[in-house]
């Protein structure tokens, strides 16, 4: 064999009496904490969201995002359920990062809409939250061998030698493989740098979100096909390619039509922090979350809702001459 890379890691990194505890689970805390310290919260903070409200959206966020990610990859594998526990087994790896995707950014809308907070900000957190925590997590896929490509002689194919590797069928150990797992990483660091150069630019809010799902889109279709381990759906394409198909030609448009119809509404006074906004004088303070207080009826409403055009100004009165002075 040419030279390659050898991971010969045991998925499980140590034992509590009977519980196994697996580098993919120690992977995803690592992401959840580096993502909302290092992406979504410095991003949330310096547009005003207060420390409470943010701690409680990514609660919300991550826990939906998981579900979302389980049974995305559970619609995908429907052949390898079998039992209750099959469907919850993310043990074993199986978590698909669109799924995450579709729960987390709708947490954000509900919460978002409940709590009257700029939604259109918290969207470009998760964005944010999502490409710091990804890479991270792929690590876990990296020690478990379960995202592969085809076989390879590449000096940075990976060859897995440990038997508790958890390939999927087809897959023999000591064999080198495309580590799809690392070019998904990869990608996901580019768009990192591209989001952050857009934040740089002082972007309108919504940018940042539409940029990482047209990307990530666009990403996953690409480096679909170095994939091997997801079956063929339709028209050569397996089901990670369709739904990026199906988010560019008809999310991605549904998304910017929202935003150009709200981007003026989201951007106004969100740019700057809360508590620069000065308070009126005599005024009690607001209560939590009044800062964004623009009720509607519904999160599409909150959405879609234009901005009310300001009345006419009064014609001006006519100034009066000084009134004379009484000299007797």
């Amino acid at each position: 064999m040419l030279a390659t890379i050898t991971i010969g890691i045991d998925p499980i990194a140590f034992r509590i009496g009977s519980l196994a505890v697996h580098w993919y689970g120690i992977m995803y805390v690592v992401a959840f904490v580096a993502a909302y310290y290092l992406g979504a919260r410095p991003h949330a903070v310096s547009h005003g969201i207060a420390q409470d409200h943010l701690e409680r959206l990514i609660g919300w966020g991550i826990l939906f995002g998981l579900i979302g990610a389980r049974l995305y990859y559970d619609v995908q594998n429907l052949s390898l359920m079998h039992s209750v526990v099959d469907v919850i087994a993310v043990w074993n790896g199986g978590m698909a990062f669109y799924g995450a995707i579709i729960g987390g950014l709708a947490t954000l809308v509900v919460l978002g809409w409940r709590w009257k907070l700029p939604i259109w900000v918290l969207l470009d957190g998760g964005a944010f939250f999502a490409v710091v925590g990804q890479p991270i997590g792929r690590i876990g896929n990296i020690i478990n061998g379960d995202i592969l490509g085809g076989q390879s002689n590449l000096p940075w194919a990976t060859a897995y030698t440990n038997p508790h590797a958890v390939l999927q069928a087809g897959y023999r150990l000591g064999v080198a493989y495309q580590p799809a797992a690392a070019y998904e990483a990869l990608g996901t660091l580019v768009i990192l740098l591209i989001l952050l150069g857009l934040r740089r630019r002082g972007v309108r809010p919504g940018v940042v979100i539409l940029s990482y799902v047209g990307l990530y889109s666009v990403s996953q279709f690409l480096l679909d096909f170095l994939r091997q381990t997801e079956p063929v759906i339709a028209f050569g394409l397996k089901e990670l390619q369709l739904t990026a198909i199906a988010t560019l030609v008809v999310g991605m448009p549904l998304l910017a039509i929202v935003w150009r119809r709200t981007q003026g509404r989201s951007g106004e006074v969100h740019d700057q922090p809360v508590d620069a906004v000065p308070a009126e004088p005599g005024s009690e303070a607001a209560p939590e979350g009044a800062e964004y207080a623009e009720a509607a009826e519904s999160p599409v409403e909150v959405l879609a809702a234009r901005p009310a055009p300001e009345p006419p100004a009064e014609p001006a009165t006519p100034a009066q001459g000084p009134a004379p002075i009484d000299t007797d």
